[in-house]
């Protein structure tokens, strides 16, 4: 394996890692610490913990039906020639 390609699956595994101990913390734990301490302000609205998650499943299965749709559409024209 090269170094570049360790490189980048560190960089995507650390990555993740971020996003998922964020979102942890914020749909987890933060809805027990009172509303007036300072760690509130590093997060956004509780709103958003269901709603950016939501609007990401869309945006992936909508990219998803539309690939399933080319390839579809391709191999339909390739068994009519």
């Amino acid at each position: 394996m090269e170094l570049g390609d360790k490189a980048v699956g560190f960089l995507l595994t650390m990555t993740s890692l971020s996003i998922f101990t964020y979102y942890t913390f914020w749909v987890i734990i933060l809805p027990f610490v009172d509303n007036d301490h300072f760690v509130h302000k590093y997060f956004l609205p509780r709103e958003y913990a269901i709603l950016i998650p939501v609007l990401a499943g869309v945006i992936l299965l909508s990219f998803l039906s539309v690939f399933l749709g080319f390839v579809m559409l391709k191999s339909k024209k390739k068994k009519t020639t």
